[in-house]
């Protein structure tokens, strides 16, 4: 929100390692248009720094409204790691109650903090397509698509430290079969019985992150389906843990949820 003096409020956050720039629009006050703002701010040379900005804004159907902006100014629906920090955040400021329903691109969201852990919940799951074949640095991957609020493309690797992830994340990213508007790349390694071990390459951000929500529920449901773990799912990230629960029956997930921890890092005040 801007103050008198032109400047505006905003919050640093983090959750497993995914950070995010958070600020209270409901009134509308933001003096540039949210995508410029994205840009600038999440410059990490010359702005604060953030793999997103998040914003919370007035919803007549939820208590709050949440939107995402990326680093390149591009707005996607869903967020596994921002929803886990706005909720913080509402919880915190007062905007909204330990359990809320948050309002997003992808549809309502019910979220619940437990001090700093947060749990959400996603909407269905989209467009499960398996065992897609593609051939990159003259090598052939198999490829499991699912949309978890955000288009992701999920892959089993052996050799999951090794892979150089930008590049690797960037030829899936930008391959024809997901034009024309790409997908996120996950290299997932299965670690036990009910644990993985994800990397993911994010677009928007367009370089691999030290984590991603949506992309631990994509990489958990493709690897119930294809390598039969059973919910819960604990997924490790360069970022730290996330845990993955949910229900499949009749040939789809339901009661999808990401719970982890997040935190405030600290606030400042910028002049946009």
């Amino acid at each position: 929100m801007a103050n008198n003096d032109g400047m505006l409020n905003f919050t640093k956050m983090v959750a497993t390692g995914n950070d995010f720039i958070v600020i209270d629009n409901r009134l509308a006050a933001a003096a540039m248009p949210l995508s410029r703002m994205a840009e600038r701010f999440c410059d990490r040379k010359t702005g604060i720094g953030a793999d997103g900005l998040l914003v919370v804004e007035r919803s007549r159907s939820a208590d709050f409204r949440m939107r995402i902006f990326n680093p390149d100014g591009s707005e996607p629906d869903m967020c596994g790691n921002g929803s886990r920090c706005i909720a913080l955040y509402a919880r915190d400021k007062q905007i909204a109650p330990s359990s809320m329903i948050i309002q997003t691109g992808a549809g309502l969201l019910r979220a619940r903090v437990f001090r700093e852990r947060v749990r959400v919940n996603t909407t269905e799951p989209l467009g499960l397509k398996l065992s897609i074949a593609v051939t990159h640095f003259n090598k052939r991957y198999l490829l499991h698509y699912i949309n978890t609020g955000v288009p992701h493309a999920v892959c089993f690797v052996d050799d999951l430290n090794g892979m150089d992830m930008t590049c690797f994340g960037r030829s899936i990213r930008y391959d024809k079969i997901f034009s024309p508007d790409g997908v996120n790349v996950n290299a997932v390694k299965v670690k036990g019985r009910s644990s993985l071990l994800v990397r993911t390459y994010e677009r928007g951000v367009e370089s691999e992150t030290r984590a991603c929500g949506t992309g631990s529920i994509a990489s958990a449901l493709i690897a119930n389906l294809v390598k039969k773990l059973k919910s819960p799912v604990k997924i490790y990230t360069k970022g730290g843990e996330l845990t993955v629960y949910f229900k499949y029956r009749d040939s789809r997930f339901y009661d999808v949820f990401l719970e982890g921890p997040a935190q405030e890092v600290f606030t400042g005040r910028i002049r946009p």
